[in-house]
């Protein structure tokens, strides 16, 4: 007797990708219950249908992360993975914290979306390495509030600038983080220094207070 087939509720707003899932899914064995392009359609699929996991993208329509909240508290017996192309900290963690099992880029080998999700139902991780030593750090430094880049004040950074601030707040030094970006400890301070004057604080750990989740 064979294993009966995993069963995936996809949910993910451009046509293309789902039909590049659903084919990958199939080939590998799974059974796609339902394909979903918000996140309403989505909790009702996964309601009606009982997969075995939903499979979700972050930035649909509603938002794939408060899906992801709704089907964790509504069926909880139902994996949950998110498919993004999001690398962004508060996405992953926001995206655990609502209940996910699993973080996949949609950057990696579709042909290994049915080994991930089987290795989520068996009740292990399915997130790139990448992404494990990133929640490591974070776990590291459990003291330490983690940076939003959704605040007022984050939205006035360069991209660098932010980059530069977030490793200064996790504990290194300038020079670390010089050697890290490979730039000049000079220019580190250059970013600050524009950090300071656009936030109109006078030192880093006023800076710090407006970028972290406080």
């Amino acid at each position: 007797m064979t294993d009966s087939p995993t069963r995936v509720v996809i949910a993910d707003d451009h046509v293309r990708v789902r039909a590049l899932i659903r084919e990958a899914l199939e080939a590998g064995g799974c059974e796609v219950s339902a394909e979903c392009a918000t996140t309403e359609e989505a909790v009702q699929a996964v309601l009606e249908r009982r997969p075995d996991v939903a499979l979700l993208d972050i930035h649909m329509p509603g938002n794939g992360i408060r899906a992801a909240q709704q089907i964790s508290q509504a069926l909880p017996q139902t994996a949950i993975v998110m498919l993004t192309q999001s690398r962004e900290d508060e996405d992953l963690f926001d995206s655990l914290r609502a209940g996910a099992s699993g973080y996949l880029l949609k950057d990696s080998d579709p042909a290994q979306l049915p080994t991930a999700l089987r290795a989520v139902l068996a009740g292990e991780a399915a997130m790139p390495a990448s992404l494990v030593t990133r929640i490591l750090q974070e776990f590291r430094a459990p003291t330490r509030p983690r940076f939003r880049r959704k605040t007022a004040a984050a939205t006035k950074l360069t991209p660098r600038e932010w980059e530069v601030m977030e490793m200064l707040g996790q504990g290194h030094s300038t020079e670390e983080v010089a050697s890290r970006l490979f730039v000049s400890p000079t220019t580190v301070r250059v970013h600050v220094s524009a950090v300071l004057r656009k936030l109109r604080v006078k030192d880093r750990e006023s800076a710090f207070k407006l970028l972290r989740d406080e």
